[in-house]
């Protein structure tokens, strides 16, 4: 049995977010039954379960992939204010597929998209301690001790305080410095958000690695394929954290 928001994510057909919007519309139902509150499950094998009156089917096939996202996109299937998205950038593939996580309008780089909504919501959360590894271009010099005050955590971000990170400097002129920052726990905006409170703006941001996973030198706008052996990974990195018990 599953949650079946859980449910329809996995099939492809919505986010999570939009599962849980349908269900609370009255626009599913499990076995002819009309399904409006949240945390209900299912047996996907088992039971009849429509959405918007059509059958659920699972996807044919999951996919995975790694898009190198430009500056001027919003990650979202969809925008209301009618910006461009990430899913432009997507052509001649028929399954529905979905970003996991999310890069600002203005940052850069490494972002994963998939069908596949089981994997994709233990990526995202961050009980599971997924690396992310980014370049910031800051201005001015970030002192040592303000490094070190990134490093320790507790700074003040969204929905809390920021996880201890990984930092270091890669280069600085007499204006700028460039940094590598290596997070677990993907707060909205964090990276720009730690910068802003120790008083150092961030100019440029690039995701460059997620997991084991690399952007090396995919083209910006340009996507390909994870090979077999890198969805691999990223489960096994899943299948390692809830063995550690990282997660509760």
């Amino acid at each position: 049995m599953e949650r079946l928001q859980k449910i329809i994510a996995m099939a492809g057909i919505a986010s999570r977010r939009h599962a849980e919007e349908l269900i609370l519309d009255g626009r599913v139902r499990v076995n002819g039954a009309v399904i409006t509150e949240l945390g209900s499950k299912a047996d996907p094998l088992q039971d009849h379960i429509k959405v918007n009156g059509k059958h659920l089917a699972a996807p044919s096939k999951n996919l995975y992939l790694i898009l190198n996202k430009p500056k001027g996109y919003i990650t979202s299937v969809s925008d209301p204010e009618g910006r461009p998205t990430v899913m432009q950038l997507i052509s001649g593939i028929k399954e529905r597929l979905y970003p996991v996580g999310r890069l600002d309008y203005y940052t850069e780089g490494l972002l994963l998209l998939t069908n596949d909504g089981g994997l994709a919501h233990k990526l995202m959360h961050p009980r599971y301690g997924i690396e992310k590894r980014y370049l910031a271009k800051v201005k001015g010099m970030p002192s040592e001790g303000e490094i070190k005050q990134l490093a320790s955590g507790g700074v003040p971000v969204s929905g809390g305080v920021s996880a201890p990170c990984q930092i270091r400097a890669v280069r600085k002129t007499t204006q700028n410095a460039w940094f590598e920052l290596i997070l677990h726990e993907g707060k909205k905006r964090e990276v720009r958000v730690l910068m802003d409170n120790i008083g150092h703006q961030v100019l440029k941001l690039k995701r460059v690695g997620y997991a084991h996973l690399k952007l090396g030198t995919l083209p910006p706008g340009a996507y390909r394929h994870l090979t077999e052996r890198e969805v691999e990974g990223l489960t096994k990195r899943v299948l390692l954290a809830e063995q550690n018990k990282t997660v509760s």
